[in-house]
């Protein structure tokens, strides 16, 4: 299977999940709505975030992930990541060439969903979209360039954590950028992908406060 066709397969199931979480939101909101709650749950809604970790040949990244999401069910998050974070990566020269270091300095972000089969197992998909200020260094005569790029990027992996809607929870996650912007800060300069591992803790917000009641005097 190409990786044209692996996208747009992909793409389909994003749209079915997206689809699915949806009709699994409404329904809670009517059922809250039913109940008096109001439809959101204040509760429901978590910080947090990540540390992540990128090698390969030659290279080496590493950034902070920071996150907010809503538990939509038992079974599904949904929310938005934002990203900070450093890669350098080394190319060594032939006879006829320098060896140079390549290092990124990027930041961006996008939405992401997480799918719990299991209590303890996840899958998670994250569109980001990145801006990356390079800086090349020729090793020998110490010259450097400059240059700003933007790149897309669909992290797809599975991740394995703990985690108790309304109180917190602990994650770990690896995966791998489905697409191939050359541009992407998690794919090497030969346009190879880089495993990136995160690991990262969540907490949720305190339940509103209902007011109570007021006494009357008879």
């Amino acid at each position: 299977m190409t990786l044209h066709k692996k996208f747009n397969m992909m793409k389909k199931w994003l749209v079915f999940f997206a689809m699915v979480s949806a009709g699994e939101a409404l329904h809670a909101q009517e059922a809250d709505y039913d109940e008096g709650n109001g439809g959101f749950k204040r509760e429901n809604v978590f910080l947090g975030g990540s540390i992540s970790l990128g090698f390969g040949s030659g290279s080496f990244g590493i950034g902070a992930n920071p996150e907010v999401g809503y538990s939509v069910a038992q079974w599904l998050d949904a929310g938005l990541v934002f990203n900070i974070n450093y890669l350098s990566q080394k190319y060594y020269g032939d006879p006829y060439s320098h060896d140079i270091n390549v290092s990124n300095f990027n930041y961006g972000g996008g939405p992401f969903v997480r799918i719990f089969p299991l209590p303890f197992l996840f899958a998670q998909f994250q569109l980001e979209h990145n801006w990356t200020n390079s800086t090349t260094k020729d090793l020998v005569t110490n010259e450097t360039a400059k240059y700003a790029v933007g790149a897309t990027s669909l992290l797809a992996g599975i991740g394995y954590g703990q985690r108790a809607i309304g109180q917190g929870g602990f994650f770990t996650f690896i995966g791998i950028d489905l697409l191939t912007d050359p541009y992407s800060p998690y794919r090497d300069g030969y346009g190879g992908a880089i495993p990136v591992i995160r690991a990262g803790y969540d907490f949720y917000l305190r339940p509103s406060r209902k007011p109570k009641p007021e006494s009357r005097v008879l």
